[in-house]
């Protein structure tokens, strides 16, 4: 499984600067990286300067950097239905008196805004999200998130989902006569159903946020006021989720420059930066200062890159492999002779399957199969497995 890097923060401090950065060293040392973005404001293609979108797309120049740009709002509709709209209109006077009342004391309880799910974008866009992760194929996945408030959202979201959900089977046992009306004979079931499969995938990602072997958070602020209490807030409220935070930049620091406005200003930064490596005394921190253009192409990315985590070489295996920033990475694969190495941290053995399909070998993880690379085709009976720790071992038979 991916390891997964995420970078948060207060909106216009660096976050995709720094995320970008981070996942074009990875590619340039040699692993197979794909950067994902939940920001609504879409910035990660003007940061590459090549045009994303909600597929991976290669980016072409860096070999092995992959680029996606997630809309969640657009799945919302295919996921559940919007229950108060279902419900409005000339349809409510087709349905019988203790139908009537009991939408009538679902509506008195159940604000508009709760019907629609508050997180629920969030929640698309980690269950997409999800897919890449149990995907070994990739290396490592890099998470530009949107503000940090909205991450904070998705894990409190499922407890709002049980709430929802609880509300809406309730709607669906009033009567024979509603369920066939708004949902059709079998549409209940399968809405209830579809609502407890959702639920446990948000279940499933957060326990993947919340593992250290899987996921490290950092986080990015600037050496300002507001910048230094929005951090200390969202460090705060990570670790009441027991994400593991792990490092801080703080960007766009004043250089020191021999003028007297410029040192004052720097002073200033200092005192702020000097309190928040007492608050969060435990994480690694990184100084970025100001530079003297924007970030953006590859050149100056790598320039970034250097800077955060200086010149990032990795050894052959699956790793770990340190990086700075308080971050380690891992390969999702390794070739040795005819076996073939897999990470796949936190999964338990029934989790897992294995078969063919026209000598094509797939590997199956918590119900998504992905396809193992090999030489020539290959039967599933053929293949030797074994799950060791957090790695499985696949024995191809000799040519």
């Amino acid at each position: 499984m991916a390891r997964l890097l995420l970078f948060g923060g207060k909106g216009g401090v660096g976050k995709t600067t720094t995320s970008t950065a981070t996942a074009v060293g990875l590619a340039r040392a040699g692993l197979k990286v794909l950067l994902v973005s939940s920001d609504p404001a879409h910035s990660t293609s003007d940061s590459l300067g090549v045009e994303l979108g909600s597929e991976p797309t290669e980016v072409a120049g860096i070999p092995g950097l992959w680029g996606l740009e997630l809309d969640p709002e657009a799945k919302i509709s295919d996921m559940l239905p919007n229950i108060s709209e279902s419900m409005a209109g000339p349809m409510a006077g087709m349905l019988g008196s203790d139908a009537l009342n009991e939408i009538n004391e679902m509506k008195e309880e159940v604000s508009t805004s709760e019907m629609i799910l508050p997180g629920l974008d969030e929640a698309m866009a980690f269950d997409e999200l999800l897919k890449h992760l149990e995907n070994p194929n990739w290396d490592v996945i890099v998470f530009d998130t949107a503000p940090t408030g909205h991450t904070l959202r998705f894990l409190a979201l499922p407890e709002i989902i049980e709430t929802w959900a609880d509300r809406i089977i309730r709607m669906h046992r009033v009567t024979g006569g509603i369920r066939s009306i708004l949902f059709g004979r079998k549409e209940g079931d399968k809405m209830r159903e579809e609502l407890e499969r959702f639920r446990r995938r948000v279940l499933h990602v957060r326990r993947i946020l919340c593992d250290p072997r899987l996921t490290r958070f950092t986080l990015v602020t600037i050496p300002e006021k507001m910048g230094v209490n929005e951090s200390i807030r969202a460090y705060e409220s990570l670790m009441e989720f027991n994400l593991p935070v792990s490092g801080c930049v703080i960007n766009r620091k004043t250089p020191d420059i021999d003028h007297q406005f410029i040192k004052r200003r720097r002073e200033m930064e200092e005192g702020y930066c000097q309190e928040l490596e007492e608050r969060l005394s435990d994480l690694v921190f990184k100084h970025v200062e100001l530079l003297e253009g924007d970030v953006h192409g590859f050149d100056r990315l790598d320039e970034m890159s250097k800077l955060l985590h200086g010149e990032i070489e990795l050894s052959d295996g699956l790793g770990p492999f340190d990086i700075g920033l308080g971050l380690q990475v891992n390969r999702g694969s390794w070739r040795e002779g005819d076996e073939v190495q897999v990470h796949l941290p936190a999964i338990e053995r029934e989790e897992l399957s294995l078969r063919s399909e026209e000598g094509v070998l797939m590997v199956g993880i918590n119900g998504r199969e992905h396809e193992i690379e090999h030489h020539s085709p290959v039967k599933a009976s053929q293949v030797g497995a074994k799950l060791n720790g957090d790695v499985l071992h696949l024995s191809f038979p000799e040519k």
